[in-house]
């Protein structure tokens, strides 16, 4: 194989387009969820957008707009995953919304590789080490932040929704 794509092929290897059931089949169970994809991934890209006109770069300057994004959208997927996981009984399409389409479009990880390429430049060079390794630590410490912090946040909030209840009780 040369590492080319049939485009006769179906994607997913368990569909095939060729038969109507199985087209049809698609489109019933994964529609709504593509469809959800696609709106918060448009919504997350334009707030990614809306960040880098407020936080523009110079030339060969280390780019924080794409920083700020990455660290942040990293934040929230750990916020996220926690309040759906372990809070909220969401919806099915929340998470696909929230962390793949709006948070996924938000971040932008193939930017923050055309940047560090570009640092990669004599002058440069130890700007771009900075921001790949900067990058790729607070992205991760960012996550653990959000789980933590919301962990924290609804024990502490669990807590002091009880301690009325309790508060009225006389002891025994």
């Amino acid at each position: 194989m040369s590492g080319e794509v049939s485009l006769g092929e179906p994607i997913d290897a368990d569909v095939d387009l060729k038969v109507e059931a199985q087209r049809r089949e698609l489109v019933r169970h994964h529609g709504p969820v593509l469809t959800a994809i696609a709106l918060g991934g448009g919504l997350g890209a334009l707030a990614r957008y809306g960040m880098a006109l407020m936080v523009p770069t110079a030339p060969g300057g280390f780019p924080w707009a794409t920083f700020f994004t990455n660290i942040l959208g990293c934040l929230l997927i750990g916020v996220l995953m926690v309040l759906i996981s372990e809070v909220w009984s969401a919806h099915r399409l929340v998470r696909p919304f929230l962390g793949v389409g709006v948070l996924g479009g938000f971040t932008t990880f193939s930017t923050y590789a055309v940047e560090i390429r570009g640092l990669l430049q004599p002058g440069t060079a130890g700007l771009a080490f900075a921001y790949l390794a900067g990058t790729l630590a607070g992205a991760m410490l960012a996550v653990f932040a959000g789980v933590a912090a919301t962990k924290t946040l609804c024990r502490l909030g669990t807590t002091r929704q009880e301690a009325p209840a309790l508060a009225g009780k006389p002891k025994a």
